[in-house]
């Protein structure tokens, strides 16, 4: 799984929420938009080191690449295209949303203030991957 957010704070909570619903997955983490073309392109390339994860956990403002294009561009390489996408991010905006959706993400969790609810995330993953809940 490839975590591309680039609040430490948020990294954490994503990383809890995983652990809480036993998730069993290896997490790599990139801090900005550049980084996270960056690992797609060598996993396409066939660098062992970088394997196409199945999910990808994105938030919409990042540092130097925004989500958006993060998200077309996956969208239109090579054999990460298919990954699942959960958008990750603070906005409420219905526009954001829809634009996201319209990119090819999978899902939109609005992260929330309550640490309660933010754990809420790793039942979504274990959905979107598949995995039987507890």
């Amino acid at each position: 799984m490839l975590i591309v957010e680039d609040n430490e704070a948020d990294v954490f909570l994503i990383r809890e929420a995983i652990a809480g619903a036993r998730l069993p997955l290896t997490l790599h983490v990139v801090r900005d938009g550049e980084q996270a073309l960056r690992f797609f392109e060598s996993a396409a390339a066939g660098d062992p080191s970088y394997s196409c994860p199945d999910l990808v956990i994105l938030d919409i403002n990042l540092p130097k690449k925004n989500g958006a294009d993060v998200l077309k561009q996956m969208r239109q390489a090579g054999n990460c295209a298919n990954a699942r996408v959960i958008v990750v991010s603070t906005s409420q905006s219905e526009r954001d949303r829809e634009h996201m959706k319209m990119l090819g993400a999978d899902h939109y969790f609005k992260k929330p203030s309550q640490f309660d609810e933010f754990m809420k995330l790793g039942d979504l993953i274990k959905e979107l991957l598949g995995r039987p809940s507890d």
